[in-house]
């Protein structure tokens, strides 16, 4: 696998979707993300590129650089805007979070204003990444790093650049007289991908090469697709959707280890919204024991096994009806009237079983335990409240002319991890 031409790579990745018609760039103002803005006005022409950049004010310098990054994008006659981070002093991994806020940002962003994002990730970030994945023991997928196209939060983000090196880019730069901005953390070693940068060069003599680490990560890619068809037939063929919570046959924990391995994290996944797979064992645990992972309940049912949402995962969700609770669930219900005003979803809860329970005994409807569903899922489910008053319970014989609708479960390889 020979390195890859820039704007022979830019222009393929578009080709690859169908041909993209607005196209939005995420620059820094460093090296990479400069030619790739570069790249795409000669692409496509600046009238459909747009240029976002994030200052997540990490550094005294990140206000500056992005003011040479809105002049940069004036002269290109390219709309640029900056987009400001305020979770400077987040607790725990200020990297991980500051890159979650990226995509966030950015993603709200390039919504209804771009068809997709480019992201200048080369060749060297790829093998930095697989190396990074191997210091952390990661599987198929870990070690198929980043991919060069992917869809999340309603977004394609593209990174065309993953068989293109960093030189390549830079010399894009410096033959057009462009200049770009050094970030000074790139050299600071408290960084596990600065480490993982100059091991690289230690690995040379024994011919490993970024190309060559490249070159793994895109095998792997290969084989998690494989793997991700044969998960999917397992989703098809094991798992059903009942009011919102997952009924699995017995028989996919019979399935392959890797294939059901895959399939329950993402199930999880799907349900909590979990930005992360979970910890290996702490999946195969769940697994071979039932019990509750990433806000979610895996008990036995007879034939199935059930998987729900924790009750106190989502205790403290309240929406008005009209948006969207925990993630997933809409409610439509009377168009006008008292029933509607001021009404609110949240999680059914000890105290809407109780209410439930009072109508049951005087003849109103059903008991709540008649539904086949156990008191810990029940609590869990979504129900309409108005002024602490339990309205209607769709899922418990109380529907009261509501409906509540839940996003379906997505097929595998949409629900991914938030990678580098």
């Amino acid at each position: 696998m020979s390195a890859t031409e820039p704007l022979f790579a830019l222009t393929s990745a578009l080709q690859a979707q169908g041909g993209v018609q607005r196209l939005g760039v995420a620059v820094s103002g460093g090296g990479d993300s400069l030619a790739a803005l570069l790249l795409a006005v000669e692409a496509l022409g600046a009238e459909h590129v747009a240029a976002v950049t994030v200052d997540h004010g990490l550094r005294a310098e990140s206000a500056s650089e992005a003011r040479f990054v809105g002049e940069t994008c004036a002269r290109l006659g390219v709309a640029h805007q900056v987009l400001n981070w305020e979770g400077a002093e987040a607790e725990g991994n200020l990297q991980d979070a500051a890159r979650r806020a990226r995509l966030r940002l950015i993603g709200t962003w390039a919504a209804g204003r771009v068809d997709a994002v480019i992201v200048a990730h080369t060749l060297e970030d790829q093998a930095e990444t697989l190396l990074m994945r191997l210091a952390r023991g990661s599987g198929v997928d870990g070690l198929a790093a980043m991919a060069p196209a992917r869809e999340h939060g309603g977004m394609l983000w593209l990174r065309p650049f993953l068989n293109t090196t960093r030189e390549a880019l830079r010399e894009v730069l410096r033959a057009r007289g462009q200049e770009w901005i050094e970030d000074p953390s790139n050299a600071d070693t408290q960084f596990q991908r600065v480490r993982a940068r100059q091991a690289l060069v230690a690995l040379e003599p024994l011919g490993i090469t970024a190309q060559c680490l490249a070159q793994t990560a895109a095998r792997m890619q290969h084989a998690r697709a494989a793997l991700e068809v044969q998960t999917q037939a397992a989703l098809t063929a094991h798992v059903t959707e009942d009011r919102g919570t997952l009924l699995i046959d017995r028989a996919a924990l019979t399935l392959p280890e890797e294939i059901r391995d895959r399939l329950f994290a993402h199930l999880l996944m799907a349900l909590s919204h979990a930005a992360y797979r979970p910890r290996l064992a702490a999946l195969q645990r769940l697994i071979t024991e039932g019990g509750v992972l990433s806000g979610c309940v895996l008990s036995q049912e007879g034939a199935h096994l059930r998987l729900a949402r924790e009750a106190q995962a989502v205790a403290g969700q309240v929406v008005p009806v009209g948006e969207i609770w925990d993630q997933r669930w809409t409610a439509t219900g009377p168009d006008t009237g008292p029933e509607t005003a001021n009404a609110q979803i949240a999680a059914m809860g000890a105290e809407g079983l109780a209410q439930l329970s009072a109508q049951a005994k005087s003849g109103l409807h059903p008991h709540w335990r008649d539904t086949g569903l156990s008191e810990a899922t029940l609590r869990a489910t979504p129900a309409i409240w108005q002024n602490q008053r339990l309205i209607a319970a769709p899922f418990a014989f109380y529907p009261q002319k509501w409906q509540l609708f839940a996003r379906p479960i997505p097929p595998i390889g949409k629900v991914m991890a938030i990678s580098h």
